[in-house]
């Protein structure tokens, strides 16, 4: 018995990646992009298909989605955190993630909390909510249908796609692996090239570094295929982007701090601080190996590594490892050098956390900062604050 559609092998292949990547879009420009944080508005026929299509591929309800998504971004890297692998292990999150997230989705506090602005209409309550298995054995009908028996492991294919690579590559790698573009205070990290399996996510640490932008590539050669379907849906009036984040611009031969200057390091704090663990790498992994060839700090020897001082200047010394917190203590002891920059790495850092301070005040001190780095005697430093002052 074959099905509606008698196709060759890879006809059926090229189908099921077909049916999974409607999936991960649904779930990228609805549930994550428009539902969780509202970085863009639906036509309400855009957004019942995307709710139609994931109650038949996935069971998943909106409100448990949002809810727990919004929850992972307040209480990132935390015990409450409902899906971190720094807290609950790799392995855990990249092979149980759609167990945790079941686990937290009964959670109704959680739902109360973090799901307020979901669906809450008559489909929501009578079929979805209620209903949730009713699509997913509809969607294997359907498959059979169109397919014949092998519709059953196309159906097998769709129903395990969402649990695999959202909950577990996403949730998993994705806070694990990769690399930063961002200085986030959590662990995200981007996972090229999977984006075209799951629809632009792999650009984590972009998303939590602005996590109210419709588009999540941050790099010219970054691919945000989620994006791509956002702007097609936007020209055909179906899609309102509202917010993406804001590019970082540079004003050239400005030789002081201005307001604009001092907005567009709030705006783009992970970006500045990225920027100035990068200028200053260099000279930091220089004097520490000054430190060891001198044998001035003896810790230095066995412990201490480039990929420890990148740590170091990008999320600071609390995050090291014991045995390299003690080494940098030392080392800092015996620099000046390293000492400036840990204070000037800190201060920045300080300019894109809230203060009671007015706008004023923050603009004198980001000068005043600008002018202790210009007068340090690091050339990094100097560099770097030439550059920070032409922003905005």
């Amino acid at each position: 018995m074959s099905g509606y559609f008698d196709l060759p092998w890879w006809g059926y292949v090229l189908a099921a990646l077909a049916l999974t990547h409607i999936t991960i879009v649904s779930v990228t420009i609805f549930l994550h992009r428009h539902q969780a944080h509202r970085a863009l508005t639906l036509h309400p026929i855009t957004s019942h298909f995307f709710r139609f299509w994931l109650w038949l591929t996935t069971g998943i309800v909106t409100k448990e989605w949002v809810s727990i998504h919004r929850k992972h971004h307040a209480k990132c890297e935390t015990p409450e955190d409902p899906h971190s692998p720094q807290v609950f292990g790799i392995s855990e999150i990249l092979l149980k993630g759609a167990e945790y997230y079941q686990a937290e989705a009964k959670n109704t506090g959680t739902l109360e909390t973090y799901g307020l602005g979901t669906p809450d209409d008559w489909l929501e309550h009578k079929l979805y909510s209620r209903h949730r298995n009713l699509g997913i054995g509809l969607m294997m009908v359907i498959d059979l249908i169109a397919f014949g028996p092998i519709g059953l492991s196309i159906w097998a294919v769709q129903m395990i796609w969402i649990p695999l690579f959202a909950a577990g590559v996403i949730n998993g790698i994705g806070h694990y692996l990769g690399y930063r573009n961002f200085v986030t205070k959590d662990a995200s990290r981007n996972i090229l090239p999977w984006g075209l399996l799951i629809g632009g996510e792999e650009l984590h640490n972009n998303h939590h570094a602005f996590s109210a932008s419709a588009k999540l590539s941050s790099r010219w050669w970054e691919l945000d295929i989620g994006w791509v379907y956002i702007r097609l849906l936007a020209a055909f009036k179906l899609a309102t982007v509202r917010r993406i984040a804001p590019r970082m611009r540079l004003t050239a031969l400005k030789n002081h701090c201005d307001l604009a200057t001092l907005q567009a390091i709030v705006i783009h704090r992970y970006e500045v601080q990225a920027r100035f663990a990068k200028s200053v790498l260099h000279t930091a992994v220089k004097e520490m190996r000054s430190l060891r060839r001198s044998q001035a700090v003896p810790e230095l020897k066995n412990v201490w590594a480039r990929s420890a001082i990148k740590h170091w200047l990008q999320r600071g010394m609390s995050t090291l490892a014991e045995k390299e917190r003690a080494a940098l203590g030392q080392a800092l002891h015996f620099s000046e050098k390293l000492q400036i920059i840990d204070s000037m790495r800190h201060e920045l850092a300080a300019f894109g956390a809230r203060s009671s301070a007015s706008r004023e005040q923050l603009l004198q001190q980001l000068e005043d900062w600008c002018k202790r780095a210009e007068e340090s005697g690091i050339l990094a430093l100097q560099q770097f604050s030439r550059q920070l002052r032409c922003y905005g």
